[in-house]
């Protein structure tokens, strides 16, 4: 199968660039990829590190890795840098974090003290529960952005970079709904100019990044690129993009169940989400106006999957539920339950019942490097705009307009493998199977 792209090599170091750096999820990535590199760890839950891919036929047994079948940056190559709201290092702000012990930290403490965070874009307006004290100043939006740019060029500079990628690592802001300035690129600029409302710092961090042409992916479930103006200037400059909202805990877990009730036709009257957890991202939550940015992510899940209007009979008036809330001795080990009412055949009702005790930062730092990873992929392979083979990642995945999203794990997982397949030259794998009974 011939190829549509050409892929660059990978040569010299990648660049890394992350807002939220002294967070609990950029300081587990950073430790982990450091321990990883020094031969202290391996880096499970990452597919780019340890997952195998297919290719042909059963009978050809050809299953290299994924990092020995397409040329991915090596992790000795990646070179960190990033901006928070605090000021303080990593190694610092890691043990504060509390995800990590001790011993894994001072492991590779020197390489995290070395990690100092530039002033942050920051508006407590858009996250209330939080303050800012290392935050840059400015008279306008537009300035801010400026100066994010500044700050993408000088560590590019400082890091003789030819290369980098960033991933908005940073809390949940409150809910925006995409209106005239979020419309095309000649609005946005004059929103910037006029300090808009509807404009939040991810989005100046976005606009920032595509205008340098760094692809940029969004970890929270924040408009921040879901915008026809991101849209445009992601193809203007030919940098893709990719979001949103990390798929960690929860999410993770009801992307795998409600395709098996679709898949098996079993009918749902009614699914209730819980969680607790007590890190930084609780707090943010336990504000109402991010709450519901976060709400809207998780519940977009579940319809997308079940398609009611299909299936008017078995989900069309099903009872959703999300609740998080703050609880501070939990820290980052959040715990999910999920009460799921069910009913087959001849309408008899069964229920289902997950108790998650899961590690918020623990599930994210993989996807953080994989991402970092795969988008450097697709800057190099000239795959502009949305990549929807990365919804794997997201629970709210970006999609042309006028597509749905496609939330099932495992049709994600396909999406994914056979894009590299693609990319490759290789046959794409549809598991038919049919010619082995010929």
């Amino acid at each position: 199968m011939q190829r549509l792209h050409e892929i660059q090599k990978p040569k010299g170091k990648l660049g890394v660039l992350l807002v939220g750096l002294n967070g609990a999820v950029s300081t587990t990535f950073l430790a982990g990829v450091m321990a990883v590199r020094k031969g202290l760890a391996q880096p499970i839950g990452s597919l780019t590190q340890m997952g195998h891919i297919r290719l042909g036929k059963r009978t050809e047994h050809r299953s290299p890795l994924i990092k020995d079948l397409v040329d991915l940056a090596k992790l000795d190559d990646l070179a960190f840098g990033g901006w928070d709201i605090r000021n303080e290092n990593c190694y610092e702000s890691a043990v504060h974090a509390g995800v990590l012990h001790r011993e894994h930290l001072d492991a590779v403490k020197k390489e995290l003290q070395a990690l100092q965070p530039m002033k942050a874009v920051f508006d407590r307006f858009y996250v209330k529960r939080l303050q800012g004290s290392h935050v840059k100043k400015g008279k306008t939006k537009f300035d801010w952005m400026e100066k994010l740019r500044e700050d993408i060029r000088s560590f590019k500079e400082q890091q003789e970079l030819d290369r980098c990628v960033l991933i908005w690592c940073g809390s949940t802001e409150v809910f925006i709904s995409m209106n005239g300035v979020h419309k095309n690129l000649k609005r946005f600029e004059e929103g910037m100019k006029k300090n808009h409302t509807d404009i939040a710092p991810s989005m100046l961090y976005a606009y920032a990044a595509l205008k340098e042409g760094v692809p940029f992916a969004n970890g929270a479930p924040n408009l921040t690129l879901d915008m026809p103006a991101m849209i445009e200037l992601a193809k203007e400059n030919n940098v893709p993009i990719a979001g949103k909202d990390f798929k960690t805990g929860q999410t993770l877990v009801k992307t795998v169940i409600a395709p098996m009730l679709k898949a098996r036709l079993l009918g749902l009257s009614g699914w209730f989400s819980s969680n607790i957890l007590g890190n930084r991202d609780g707090e943010v939550l336990d504000d109402p106006d991010s709450f519901k940015t976060k709400e809207e992510s998780k519940l977009s899940v579940l319809e997308g999957i079940l398609q009611p209007e299909l299936y008017p009979d078995l989900y069309k008036d099903y009872y959703h539920k999300v609740r998080i809330n703050y609880y501070p001795p939990r820290g980052d080990n959040k715990e999910s339950w999920d009460n799921i009412d069910i009913f087959g055949w001849l309408s008899y009702p069964m229920q289902v019942k997950i108790n998650f005790l899961c590690r918020d930062s623990i599930l994210a730092a993989p996807i953080v490097l994989d991402l970092v990873l795969f988008m450097d992929l697709a800057q190099r392979a000239g795959m502009k705009g949305i990549q929807e083979w990365l919804s794997f990642y997201f629970k709210s995945p970006m999609v042309a307009k006028g597509l749905y999203p496609e939330h099932d794990l495992f049709i994600q997982l396909m999406k994914l493998k056979n894009t590299l397949r693609y990319l490759k030259g290789e046959e794409l794998i549809t598991h038919l199977g049919l010619e082995y009974y010929d």
